[in-house]
């Protein structure tokens, strides 16, 4: 079995440092962000179990990360790291779907107490990379869509958005929020682009007649199962 894959984000580069040897000390993977934007850039390109979270951090702040990530993956187990402790600011971090919260300054051992009992409630620990669609069998490591022994390898693209309607199936995935994890960005151009990897997947998927991608109206794509 693969090790954990933990996203770290903290932009004290020592403190950065310092909790990312120990975590990869403990046999978990580690990536460290330094800034919000970097962290959000990782998460959407590659497949964490568990997202740790400094509050305070430049360009983007640990909540706009996480309320980011909610809006393309409603599992992924979050732990808030701050040095604040005012009870407004916890209960923000809960509210956009938070599940602990830790004020520094904290021991390592603490920390990483904390992230074994999360994954061990969440049961967050499996073969990410594989997605079940009905009848359809979604590799996004290989980007290979598979049906009743008929393979269709998709593009990088492709790949990355049937990734996250994958992992919210039966659930609406905003469009906006789709765009930023695939693109980068939310403009017109990567709008209508979006529009055509859709019409591509649509094809690929049309094998199956339970499966569909919704077009919810004005607001994003649903990837549901009759």
């Amino acid at each position: 079995m693969e090790p954990t894959k933990i996203l770290l984000a903290e932009d004290d580069p020592n403190l950065g440092m310092l909790l990312s040897q120990y975590i990869r000390a403990k046999g978990f993977k580690c990536t460290l962000a330094t800034d919000g934007e970097e962290a959000y850039s990782a998460f959407t390109a590659g497949s964490f179990d568990f997202v740790i979270l400094d509050v305070m951090m430049p360009k983007k702040d640990g909540f706009s990360v996480a309320k980011d990530i909610r809006g393309i993956d409603r599992e992924a187990p979050i732990l808030f790291l701050t040095a604040k402790s005012m009870k407004d600011d916890k209960l923000k971090g809960f509210e956009l779907g938070a599940d602990d919260y830790l004020t520094k300054p904290f021991s390592m051992e603490e920390l990483l107490a904390r992230v074994e009992a999360i994954l061990k409630r969440t049961n967050k620990k499996e073969e990410t990379h594989l997605y079940s669609i009905n009848n359809y069998l979604f590799d996004f490591n290989t980007r290979i869509l598979s049906f009743q022994g008929k393979e269709q390898k998709l593009t990088t693209k492709e790949s990355e958005l049937l990734k996250v309607l994958s992992k919210n199936i039966g659930r609406e995935v905003d469009r906006n929020d789709l765009l930023k994890a695939v693109w980068g960005d939310d403009n017109y151009f990567n709008g209508r682009s979006m529009d055509v990897y859709i019409t591509k997947l649509r094809k690929y998927l049309s094998l199956d007649e339970k499966v569909e991608i919704v077009n919810i109206h004005g607001k994003g794509f649903k990837l549901t199962l009759k």
